[in-house]
């Protein structure tokens, strides 16, 4: 169990460096500040503040999944 947990740990910090470093790039308008900045945060991400890594995990899935999940358990509707 514990080397999946690594495994998809390892995954999701692939992807997270890729998403910040298009961000930043995008942003600041250098790829090489752009790495820098992706690997900082990376990093004390994943090794800082281990607990931090699913939080944006959350909150993909509930993005992608969870308007049509609400949608369907909405007590609100009339």
């Amino acid at each position: 169990m514990s080397n999946m947990i690594e495994n998809i740990m390892t995954v999701l910090s692939l992807v997270y460096l890729v998403w910040i470093y298009s961000w930043a790039k995008s942003k600041l308008g250098s790829a090489k500040l752009a790495i820098l900045f992706s690997v900082i945060v990376v990093y004390l991400t994943f090794f800082q503040y281990p607990e931090l890594v699913w939080i944006p995990a959350v909150l993909f899935l509930f993005a992608t999944f969870g308007k049509e999940l609400i949608d369907k358990i909405s007590i609100y509707k009339d």
